[in-house]
């Protein structure tokens, strides 16, 4: 059993036990749920650095990137730097995140913001609603066809974006449907953690025009995004290279001056 495999095992543990404690009724009750979509597809397509900067304390490739700053610290340095949007880390288990992380983040900036987690169930993207979210993440490589539609149209009932995220052709080709918006190519192979950006170049031309393309690990230089641009990419999305240094927002602003 791959480093997957078990985050999913975990992930659909986590969410029994959840709907257990916490009754829909109180996430549809929550501030937020009325709000209206920050759209981050919108800001991509007229952005000309299209970051969208993560929050993310650790991971199971490199245990502590860093705990030393607020969540609001971060993504306010980031709204600060320029970001066109904010992925938010939620799992707790593998990367020391928390809804209340997305929660802090909503209360903080105006930017649009990523649930970023391992969605396997219509009550998570209830709870990304609840806490602010803009958008969830999709990973297509641990959804079957009829689930990746029925988890987007559920989502987009809700007003929400989705963000489809593959890494191979297959996994893009089992995927692409009307309830997209954005599909990410992610340049790290989730079974082996191995980093290339050839996963992004291979299949860019594979992915139809009306998705935003976006590009996502691994990306640590302004020569890597410039290398991605002209195979079409809007979204360039940036966590550990933000987050390993002292000051998170400062490390996006002059990262964004540079682009």
């Amino acid at each position: 059993m791959n480093i997957l495999d078990k985050i999913i095992v975990d992930k659909k543990r986590e969410v029994v036990l959840k709907k257990s404690i916490i009754p829909v009724s109180q996430l549809e009750a929550s501030v937020f749920f009325g709000k209206e979509t920050i759209s981050l597809s919108h800001n991509l397509k007229n952005s000309n650095t299209g970051i969208i900067a993560e929050h993310k304390r650790r991971s199971p490739s490199r245990s502590i990137i860093n705990q030393n700053f607020t969540v609001e610290e971060v993504v306010k340095g980031y709204e600060n730097a320029g970001a066109c949007g904010i992925s938010v880390l939620t799992d707790g288990k593998y990367f020391g995140g928390s809804l209340d992380d997305l929660l802090l983040a909503r209360a903080s900036v105006h930017l649009p913001l990523l649930r970023k987690e391992f969605i396997v169930d219509e009550y998570q993207i209830l709870e990304a609603k609840a806490h602010g979210a803009d958008l969830i993440l999709l990973i297509a490589a641990v959804l079957t066809r009829e689930e990746i539609k029925s988890l987007s149209e559920f989502a987009q009932s809700l007003g929400l974006e989705v963000l489809l995220e593959v890494h191979n052709l297959e996994e893009l080709e089992k995927s692409i449907m009307p309830t997209l918006d954005m599909i990410g190519v992610n340049n790290r192979n989730l079974k082996t953690f191995e980093v290339s950006l050839d996963f992004s170049k291979e299949l860019a031309s594979k992915i139809p025009n009306e998705f935003v393309k976006v590009s996502e690990s691994g990306i640590s230089s302004i020569e890597a995004i410039n290398e991605l641009k002209p195979y079409g990419y809007k979204g360039f999305l940036i966590g550990e290279n933000f987050m390993k240094t002292d000051n998170a927002g400062k490390a996006a602003k002059e990262f964004i001056a540079q682009l």
